[in-house]
């Protein structure tokens, strides 16, 4: 199929905001000679008409089941809040429509598995946003500690903050954010920066072995800044990981809520036997922040910038947010084409849900969880 392009319909645009309209859209622009967006589905057929006339789309659906059902459509964007991806994922691909999926793929491992299921079993290809992964200093990151920068890795550090909406004292707009207040829909501190960053950690360093690990809600309201009201929590603001990789690594993790005094969100330390890497970004969601890599081995008494080569970034959108998804796009086109399996599945996404479904039960009992 070297001619063809692939037919994209997108459930969830909102101009101007949403993360459709910020990285997907400038992202299968970028990719106009393999992607082709045929159209968007929203809650109301008034709210896709308003999408599709702002990014000049040449169809609103009248609703999601429309777009599923189209003919016109190869692939299926699915670009929603958490608590209805698993209704929509599972009649795309019983629709036999190829899905992109945001992380989180589920509202837990049980729907992740599930889909990811349904998706083998139907023969479809489902791709889950998990991009940090394809993000260029990941992936020399990856390459640095596989090449022996740090010698044999003993451990890493990683501490970040969630940013404005996620455990933070108050919220930008409650239609927007309030839901991710409530820890039953799936989207919190821990489903979605700290989802983000293990899928990117198990990349570099490998897998998760044991877990130990405390979820604390220390704040439990949010004021809604549009709203003037005072919500209740039941999120986590505060989560605290250790436990040791597959190969021995120790491993020590701790996500803050709310936004960084001084703009610097992320300090990620991989430490070995020959030197020292450290990650930063300006806050703990690698999949959407700039982040820049420091170095030191041997006897360099600093850390020093390690450049990312150009080639890791030429031919890409330069803004970070579409910059990652179209990266994460072309993989999938790829397998498409080629029957590989580059870009992140749903099974890598069951693999990062049991992680945190770890997580969640070693917080509950006060043990350490042994993974299999």
């Amino acid at each position: 199929m070297p001619g063809h392009r692939f037919k994209i319909g997108i459930v969830g645009l909102q101009p101007g905001r949403s993360w459709a309209a910020r990285a997907h859209i400038p992202a299968l622009r970028a990719l106009s000679e393999t992607f082709e967006i045929v159209g968007v589905a929203n809650t109301s057929k008034a709210s896709g008409e308003a999408a599709a006339a702002a990014y000049g789309l040449p169809r609103a659906f009248a609703d999601v089941a429309e777009l599923i059902a189209s003919p016109e459509v190869d692939i299926v964007t699915v670009t929603v809040k958490v608590p209805p991806h698993f209704e929509i994922v599972k009649a795309a691909i019983e629709a036999g429509k190829h899905v992109y999926c945001e992380w989180p793929l589920g509202n837990g491992l049980a729907e992740a598995e599930e889909m990811a299921a349904l998706a083998r079993t139907r023969g479809m290809l489902g791709v889950v946003g998990t991009q940090a992964r394809v993000a260029p200093e990941i992936e020399y990151l990856k390459h640095l500690v596989a090449d022996g920068f740090v010698g044999e890795v003993l451990s890493t550090t990683l501490v970040a903050r969630g940013g404005a909406a996620l455990g933070a004292a108050i919220i930008p707009d409650k239609k927007t954010y309030g839901y991710l207040l409530d820890r039953a829909n799936g989207a919190n501190l821990l489903t979605i920066p700290v989802g983000h960053t293990l899928a990117a950690l198990r990349d570099v360093l490998g897998g998760l072995a044991e877990i130990s690990a405390i979820l604390a809600t220390r704040r439990p309201t949010a004021l809604a800044v549009d709203t003037g009201e005072t919500l209740p929590t039941s999120s986590p603001d505060q989560v605290i990981v250790s436990g040791i990789l597959e190969r021995g690594v120790t491993v020590s993790i701790h996500y803050r809520g709310g936004t960084p005094r001084d703009g610097d969100g992320l300090f990620w330390e991989i430490h070995g036997t020959e030197g020292d890497i450290r990650v930063s970004g300006s806050s703990g969601h690698t999949q959407m922040v700039q982040l820049s890599l420091m170095g030191g081995r041997g006897e360099e008494k600093t850390f020093r910038p390690l450049e990312i080569p150009a080639s890791y970034r030429v031919g890409w959108p330069q803004d970070v947010e579409p910059g990652n998804v179209a990266r994460l796009y072309a993989r999938m086109a790829r397998d498409l084409r080629d029957g590989t399996r580059t870009a992140p599945s749903f099974e890598d996404a069951v693999a990062v849900h049991r992680v945190i479904a770890a997580i969640e039960r070693a917080a509950e009992s006060g043990s350490r969880i042994v993974l299999a």
